[in-house]
């Protein structure tokens, strides 16, 4: 499969069709790289959800690529980003069950002021019919996960 849009329109129509309808507002946004997903306001928040294509050099300094499936703290105050990450790690038994060892918690790849819990898969099989669906049900799993703690008892939870 070549890197085109539809690779994530099949990760967003597999997000929206694993996601049990529980009244929380969920937006799935596609680009040519990736998938966001967010609750809340139609206009993307800067606290999201992600299965993008990255560089792997942002990774382990080699060339190639990588799929990155996780959460993302984007917001323009580093000390902001920080702050959620925090709040994750604080609750990290409430999360860390679900996502698995596998998950990683630090410094967003490629820009040090941004934070995030996710997963890397190195050197993708891009032609893999089940690439668009295993992504998808990760993504399923960090929303699952990370957002309950991110919005406790709230419509998102």
């Amino acid at each position: 499969m070549t890197i085109e849009t539809h690779l994530f329109e099949q990760v967003a129509d597999a997000v929206r069709s694993l996601m049990a309808d529980d009244g929380a507002t969920l937006h799935l946004r596609s680009h040519r790289r990736g998938v966001k997903a967010w609750f809340g306001p139609e206009t993307p928040t800067r606290a999201h959800y992600e299965a993008q294509l990255i560089p792997r050099r942002h990774v382990d300094g080699i060339d190639g690529m990588a799929i990155e499936v996780g959460f993302h703290a984007e917001h323009k105050d580093p000390a902001h980003n920080e702050q959620i990450l925090q709040e994750l790690l604080d609750h990290e038994t409430t999360w860390r069950p679900a996502l698995g060892e596998e998950s990683e918690a630090g410094v967003f790849l490629g820009a040090d002021n941004w934070r995030r819990v996710s997963d890397v898969w190195l050197e993708p099989d891009l032609d893999d019919p089940d690439l668009a669906f295993e992504m998808a049900a990760r993504l399923v799993d960090y929303l699952h996960a990370i957002e309950p703690v991110l919005s406790p008892g709230g419509s998102n939870a």
